[in-house]
Formats: C-alpha cells, sequence, structure tokens
C-alpha cells in the first residue's frame, strides 16, 4: 500500500531530529507563487524562510531574478548564486554598513541595495558612499502600522525621499511597505485592513509627484498580503514563507492553496511513565517561540503537546502503550522561517526516500564577508 506523501522509507538512515524537504512541493509553490502574481517579473521572493541555494536555484529556473534577504550572509550567499538584483530588507548599521560595502566590491555583478527610514542615517551613508567611489541604492522603509520599523508616511517621509531623490551618491529606488502585522484569517477583512493601509502609501507618492519627485518602484507586503497586492498595478511582491510553507500559515490562509513542503522528523525516546511520552525534537530543533501546538503532528495525533525543553518533547497520551521506543514522529512546524535556521542540513525527500541534503548555507550571520 503507498504511503502518506510524507513518509519515508529509509527512515533508519537518518539521524534524528532532522527537517525533511519535498522538491516536487516547493516546485508547486514556486509555480502557484508565479500565477498569483501574474508576472514572474513581479517577484522578489524573500530568503529568509529557507536559506538554501538550491531553492534559490529552483526559482532562478523559474525565471524570478530579483531577491530579498535580512542579513549580509543571505546577500551574499544570493551573490554566490548569481542572483541579478539583491534587496537587503534592513537598515544597516554599524559593522554591518561597512559590510554592506564590501559586498558590493566583492560581487560586482549582482546589484545590492538596502533600506533606509532615517535622514540621518541616510546622511551617513551618503558620506560612505562618497567615501568608497559609490553611488548607494536605497529603499525607504515606509510603516504602515506594524510599529517595527519604517519611517511614518508623512512630512518627514516626503523629506526623507527627498533628501535620496536629490543626493547625488543615493540612487532613490522607491519604497519598501511591510505589512506583516495583517493576518486576518477572514481574506476580505484581511484585504480591507491591506487596502486601507496601502492608501496612505499611495498619498505619500502622490504627494511627492505634485513635487516633481517619481517613485519608481514600490515593494509591498510579505506572504500575508502576498495575493492581495498582487491585485494592484506596477508593485513588486515579496512573499518568503509560499516557498516552504507550514502549518501556522497553512491554517490561517487556506486560501492561498499553498503546499507545506518541509516536515519534522522525530522519535519516542523514552516513556516515562504511564500516559506519557517524550521525542527528541527540543527547542534546539524547532521554533519554540510561539505557544502550544508548534508543530502539527501527521501520524500521531492523538498526542497531546505538554511541555519543551532543549532537547525533549514531552506528549501526553491515551494510546500510550501503542507507542515503542524508537517510533517515528512526523509532523509540519507552525512556524517554519526560524526552524530552518536551526537545521545545517535540510534532508531531501524524493519518491519517499531521503536521497540527499541541502546545506542551509546562510544560517549564520556570516559566509564570508
Amino acid at each position: 500500500m503507498e504511503g502518506n506523501w510524507y513518509e519515508i522509507q529509509n527512515d533508519h538512515e537518518i539521524a534524528t531530529p532532522a527537517l525533511l524537504v519535498y522538491p516536487d512541493r516547493i516546485s508547486y509553490n514556486i509555480k502557484h507563487m508565479i500565477e498569483i502574481a501574474g508576472d514572474v517579473k513581479r517577484l522578489r521572493p524573500h530568503v529568509k524562510t529557507y536559506k538554501n541555494a538550491e531553492i534559490i536555484r529552483m526559482q532562478q529556473a523559474y525565471g524570478i531574478h530579483k531577491f530579498k534577504c535580512a542579513t549580509i550572509a543571505e546577500a551574499e550567499l544570493l551573490a554566490q548564486c548569481m542572483a541579478e538584483d539583491v534587496l537587503i530588507a534592513m537598515q544597516l548599521v554599524g559593522q554591518n554598513v561597512n559590510r554592506f560595502y564590501e559586498l558590493v566590491k566583492t560581487y560586482p555583478e549582482t546589484r545590492f541595495s538596502t533600506l533606509v527610514d532615517d535622514l540621518g542615517h541616510a546622511n551617513l551613508l551618503s558620506d560612505l558612499s562618497c567615501q568608497n567611489g559609490l553611488i548607494t541604492p536605497l529603499w525607504m522603509d515606509i510603516n504602515v502600522g506594524m510599529n517595527r520599523t519604517g519611517i511614518i508616511p508623512d512630512k518627514s517621509a516626503q523629506e526623507l525621499y527627498t533628501y535620496l531623490s536629490e543626493n547625488k551618491h543615493i540612487q532613490a529606488m522607491g519604497f519598501h511597505v511591510y505589512d506583516g502585522h495583517l493576518r486576518d484569517s477572514d481574506f476580505e477583512q484581511r484585504k480591507n485592513q491591506c487596502d486601507a493601509s496601502f492608501g496612505s502609501v499611495m498619498q505619500l507618492k502622490e504627494d511627492l509627484s505634485a513635487q516633481g519627485i517619481n517613485v519608481d518602484a514600490i515593494i509591498a507586503g510579505g506572504s500575508p498580503s502576498f495575493p492581495i497586492h498582487a491585485l494592484r498595478k506596477d508593485v513588486e511582491l515579496s512573499p518568503g514563507t509560499v516557498l516552504l510553507w507550514d502549518a501556522g500559515y497553512g491554517k490561517r490562509f487556506p486560501e492561498m492553496d499553498m503546499q507545506v513542503a518541509a516536515v519534522l522528523i522525530s522519535r519516542v525516546i523514552s516513556k516515562p511513565v504511564e500516559g506519557i511520552i517524550t521525542s527528541d525534537l527540543g527547542h534546539k530543533s524547532i521554533a519554540p517561540e510561539m505557544n502550544f501546538p508548534r508543530i502539527e503532528l501527521l501520524n500521531a495525533k492523538d498526542l497531546e503537546q505538554v511541555s519543551q525543553s532543549e532537547e525533549h518533547f514531552v506528549f501526553k497520551t491515551n494510546l500510550w502503550e501503542s507507542y515503542k521506543v524508537g517510533d517515528l514522529i512526523y509532523g509540519m512546524p507552525m512556524h517554519i522561517c526560524p526552524t530552518v535556521a536551526k537545521y545545517q542540513y535540510l534532508q531531501v525527500v524524493k519518491s519517499a526516500k531521503v536521497v540527499g541534503r541541502w546545506k542551509v548555507g546562510a544560517r549564520g550571520q556570516k559566509i564570508s564577508i
């Protein structure tokens, strides 16, 4: 009898805990992402979810050549994959500013840009651009309500973007708009909230246009708002989680119809007392920042998630006698992005067997720069 889609036949060869990835499902997600975007040229996917060269190259094979990332290491990985256009979507400070300019000089065939939301910092980048004999491409990061980063789209934003546009050491690229706080599971409500917040962005663009300053491009949203911004004209789209997907987004945004392409595998390592079993899936192996459930179990759905520590995950069960030490537990992480970063390698599954591994090349802060 054919097994479930996630099961592997050579599990005896795999040390647990491990993170399995399924290239066929990743390919489906890439194709569906392009379908939602309507034009592959509109896409600038975020690599923070997977941090992996093979998945970058899979997207390049489909015609995706612009990417977004969060760290210098991720940017360098993209450059090593010959990515044409890379946005580091963080306002770089301290030593990371110097690393950015080293990156630009080391990989001249990749066009790097980054974010700014502060006039004083923009002035610093202008000075450093001059010192390095470069023109720095900068996107203005706009705060539309998440209150994590960005500048409020008011007069201060007009002042900042005017400065970027008029500075000979800077190339004003456009707006970067991240609305990750909009996560209503009802699509229409999420769309209404997204449209309302984006209205202030468009008003800012119009105000600048009235001053004779054109905004050439807008990068908008992450995965939750991806299908909403896809309905707009002339907006770049930067989903990230959609490449691997996870149980958390799958439950919240079923209308996106993405496939979970990463599965955790662990084993029962103890049955310390009747009604309790323990697996080897500890904090070090799955994102632990949220409340339970942290994993959606696929083959052991009777298990109740009780507690977790660095190396252990404790479950309660009414079917205690049916479990043996060494039994496999499969599950989809609720939050895939920080889970991937806990693994040095992804185990690649094809035709129900692990056939190789992909290095998580940018899981640390540094590759060479």
